[in-house]
């Protein structure tokens, strides 16, 4: 069934909060294909819970598996309503296609940049007694690629991949640790979760996402913004995890200028660590 002729079936039997949703969608489904919940509630002038409710109502296990079955309704539109002929082939096309993508979510990463959220990112990690990083899927690992990083600049901090390891760290982080939550959508129930256990723990929280309004952000206490959002079918792009690289780099970049000294001589030491293991 059509997302449209779903959502008139079960019209008269929303709520009138309900409707308002249901009103949104139907004229910006284009649009909200890349809202987070916390976006279409504002978007719509209702609560999180109302968008719920909508997306059970009209037969939705939640708000992702709605805007999955939103954003494959728009891609056979634009599939079958397309008159353009694109050559597959043609290498030229992509290659720019792709190029000018990557310098687009740089630019995007650097306008959303806030500054002094980022120096107190840095700050609170300088003095940090512990750090995890929380993510799955895609974003996981990005996790495993900023404990990396940390690493090659002698920074002590984790990222694992299993739930229930993830779980039994986060609860064992105190007050003067440091949670960092990695979620393009920002409504990741496993990392969310993860995060509010460390903050409940008295772990600070920061949060690297690319929605500003999110159920992330409710937890986080530092938020650092990425760029390339996507819909649900366009999870794990790779320009999502660019801004997300670029951010980390930037933390990164930042601890390593507090102790250059101590910077420098952990590069070398983890540089000739790993020659040692190559031929």
């Amino acid at each position: 069934m059509e997302m449209n002729d779903r959502i008139n079936t079960y019209y008269p039997s929303l709520t009138k909060s309900e409707q308002k949703v249901a009103l949104c969608v139907l004229e910006c489904p284009a649009d909200i294909i890349y809202f987070s919940v916390t976006e279409l509630a504002d978007f719509a002038g209702t609560g999180e819970t109302t968008v719920m409710r909508f997306c059970r109502k009209i037969g939705f296990k939640g708000y992702q598996d709605f805007r999955l079955s939103l954003a494959q309704n728009q891609t056979y539109r634009k599939t079958d309503m397309s008159e353009e002929n694109n050559d597959p082939d043609n290498e030229h096309d992509i290659t720019r296609t792709v190029y000018h993508n990557m310098l687009d979510i740089l630019h995007s990463s650097m306008g959303l940049l806030d500054r002094s959220e980022l120096s107190r990112a840095i700050a609170c990690l300088d003095q940090a007694g512990y750090v995890q990083f929380f993510g799955v899927g895609a974003s996981g690992i990005s996790a495993q690629d900023a404990k990396n990083r940390f690493l090659r600049i002698g920074r002590r901090a984790e990222a694992v991949a299993d739930g229930h390891i993830q779980s039994m760290m986060a609860v064992s982080m105190s007050a003067g640790d440091v949670a960092i939550g990695i979620s393009v959508s920002g409504s990741t129930l496993d990392t969310n979760d993860m995060l509010y256990k460390a903050k409940q723990n008295g772990a600070t929280v920061i949060a690297i996402t690319n929605y500003a309004k999110s159920p992330i952000t409710s937890i986080a206490d530092i938020v650092l913004l990425t760029a390339g959002k996507e819909a649900p079918i366009e999870g794990g792009s790779i320009g999502a995890k660019i801004s997300q690289l670029f951010v980390i780099d930037l933390i990164c970049e930042g601890l390593a200028r507090k102790h250059t000294s101590h910077t420098k001589q952990m590069k070398e030491k983890t540089a000739r660590a790993v020659i040692e293991r190559s031929y």
